[in-house]
């Protein structure tokens, strides 16, 4: 009992010691979770203290680069609107600077004239004081002596009056005559628009393969040798890779054999036997083809009437070619044009559109038949039932019998039209360059002629001459000569006009 009385004092100590090291922990632990939490508070606060910076910084960025954007907009505007300016201010320098180029030259004309009307009023007067002297002399004249005077001056006067006149009414008859041609010839042309087809003299079939051109020639050469035979063309079998070439003059037979060729390469079937029934089946198909095309022929021209083996014959030049022009269309083309021109004169143009068709249909026989083409037409045109007037016009218009009809007439400048307009045929360089040449070295060979040109494809040519040694007058007498030469001299389709160039150049120079 005394010891536990002598402890309790110590033991109440203790745990008054005990329970202030407890709150001093338990202080100590809030302080440090306060400082932690002051810390953290002073972090977050640098934190949102930067992120306001940040946002500082980029809104500031976007105000400078909205306020420079807009400044270089305001910048744009203003170089534009000075750009605008002075491009204003450019034309209106122009502009004054041609007004100022304007009135120069009107000054310079307005004193010129002067300067001409001076020259004039002396010109005037000289010639007023010459008739008062020539009047003071005849005064002194007889009667009978002055009056002839008088009367020989009015016959000059009247005959230079005269001529004149008569040159005015023959330039006005021809500018109206060339006029009334060219609408005819014009309304004709636009009343026929046909295709031109050109044809080759040799046919190229392609080939498969090489391979095939052995098959082709055959055993010993027996394939080709009765293909040729069969088809009476050359087979030309080289170097050229995949192809044969076919070649004939008759354009019927190299139509047939082309056509036999490809139907044999396609088939792959090749020997005399297969070759006699191909060939066979091509000259059923040409035939067909040819009298299609005479039917066609007659159809578009509008003819009835006609007969078939005429037809025929017709439908025959559809592979014939003449200077790379189609001979069928020609025929059509002839016909419409004639007619069209027939319609404008008041010819028959049903007879026209006739001689106009068959009017080449000797060219369709002519590797059998000798002669012209003109009167090997006219005489199966006449065999095989057509009227006198058409055959009379086919027969004249290449010249060959005389043009006693409007209608031969008509047939000879249709055709002319048809084969000389630009597109129609094909001229090879040399021949064309040589044309040219003749008709400038002509033109060249007048004296006063300095040179000559030859334009439009040599539908033209223009001279231009010394002026000191050829007059105005002369000028017209040049073109006239110059025409009349080519006429007699050369061969060309159509016609070819002739301009006479007198310039006089005077160049001074202002310092």
């Amino acid at each position: 009992m005394d010891s536990w009385e002598t402890l309790a004092p110590f033991l109440v100590y203790g745990l008054f010691v005990a329970l202030g090291f407890s709150r001093y922990y338990r202080a100590m632990s809030q302080l440090r979770i306060k400082e932690h939490e002051v810390d953290r508070l002073r972090e977050e606060a640098e934190r949102q203290k930067e992120a306001i910076k940040r946002e500082a910084l980029v809104a500031a960025g976007e105000e400078i680069q909205r306020m420079r954007a807009e400044a270089e907009r305001e910048v744009r505007e203003r170089r534009s609107e000075l750009q605008r300016t002075e491009r204003r201010l450019g034309q209106r320098e122009e502009t004054l600077d041609r007004r100022q180029q304007t009135l120069e030259r009107r000054e310079r004309q307005n004193t010129l004239r002067e300067q001409e009307a001076t020259r004039l009023r002396e010109q005037a007067s000289a010639l007023v004081g010459k008739q008062r002297q020539e009047l003071e002399r005849v005064a002194a004249l007889p009667t009978e002596e002055a009056r002839q005077i008088i009367l020989s001056r009015v016959e000059d006067e009247c005959r230079l009056d005269a001529s004149r006149l008569v040159q005015q009414i023959e330039a006005e008859a021809q500018e109206e005559a060339q006029r009334r041609a060219r609408h005819i010839v014009t309304l004709a042309i636009q009343k026929c628009a046909v295709d031109q087809t050109a044809e080759s003299t040799v046919s190229v079939v392609p080939l498969p393969s090489d391979d095939m051109k052995g098959r082709i020639i055959g055993r010993e050469g027996r394939n080709i040798r009765a293909f040729e035979t069969l088809t009476g063309v050359d087979l030309i079998i080289d170097d050229t890779p995949e192809a044969v070439v076919v070649s004939a003059f008759d354009v019927v037979r190299r139509e047939i054999a082309r056509l036999a060729l490809e139907s044999l390469v396609i088939d792959g079937r090749i020997h005399p036997a297969r070759i006699e029934e191909t060939v066979q089946k091509a000259r059923a198909q040409v035939e067909q083809e040819i009298k299609t095309a005479g039917e066609r022929a007659v159809l578009d021209v509008g003819l009835s009437g006609v007969n078939p083996e005429l037809v025929k014959t017709l439908g025959r030049l559809r592979f014939r070619t003449s200077y790379g022009q189609n001979v069928l269309r020609h025929s059509v083309e002839v016909a419409h044009l004639a007619a069209a021109m027939a319609s404008e004169l008041g010819v028959d143009p049903q007879l026209v559109r006739r001689a106009g068709l068959f009017h080449d249909l000797g060219k369709a026989v002519d590797f059998e038949v000798d002669g012209p083409h003109a009167l090997i037409s006219a005489d199966i045109a006449r065999r095989h039932g057509e009227s006198p007037e058409v055959v009379q016009a086919i027969a004249a218009h290449h010249g060959d019998v005389e043009q006693d009809t409007l209608a031969s007439v008509l047939i000879q400048a249709a055709d002319a039209i048809s084969a000389s307009r630009p597109g129609a045929r094909r001229e090879s360089l040399e021949t064309y360059v040589k044309r040219l040449e003749t008709l400038e070295k002509l033109g060249d060979s007048f004296e006063g002629v300095e040179k000559t040109y030859a334009i439009q494809a040599g539908r033209e040519i223009r001279v231009m001459v010394k002026p000191d040694r050829i007059t105005d007058d002369g000028s017209a007498k040049l073109a006239r000569d110059i025409a009349k030469r080519i006429e007699s001299e050369l061969e060309y389709p159509g016609q070819i006009k002739v301009i006479v160039i007198r310039e006089t150049r005077m160049v001074d120079f202002a310092r």
